[in-house]
């Protein structure tokens, strides 16, 4: 629930502000990186064995290349970098709040919405300035 609710709060942030991940995708990748997580726990807890980092290693692999998708080329211009990014945050948000790790994933909600919201104006400033 802590994933799906910070994976939320994340989409409706960038769906605000237009971007091409909104709140359906930011938070379908936070409860899909946290069942993965909570799959590897699991999974553990019954095999001895089993190393618990592999499948979030994976997550990581998989969700940048879902990330991947999102960038695309527009003459000299690259957009979708920062959809990409938050999507990978949101991902790691998901994995964090599944381990336990409550108050972490919160603060890193809490960090992404400040950086994709307080820091666009210094973002535009320093694209549109004369070189």
């Amino acid at each position: 629930m802590v994933a799906a609710i910070a994976g939320l709060i994340i989409g409706f942030e960038r769906q605000w502000h237009h971007k091409e991940t909104g709140v359906k995708t930011n938070t379908l990748v936070a409860i899909g990186a946290a069942a993965f997580v909570l799959l590897s726990i699991k999974v553990a807890e019954t095999e001895p064995n089993i190393d618990v980092t592999r499948i979030t290693a994976q997550v990581v692999m998989g969700v940048g290349f879902l990330g991947a998708g999102v960038i695309f080329r527009e003459g000299d211009n690259v957009h979708g970098l920062n959809s990409a990014a938050t999507i990978w945050c949101s991902a790691a948000i998901g994995s964090t709040a599944a381990s336990g790790y409550f108050m972490e994933a919160l603060i890193c909600t809490l960090l992404v919405i400040i950086i994709n919201t307080a820091i666009e104006p210094i973002d535009n400033w320093l694209k549109n300035r004369k070189g």
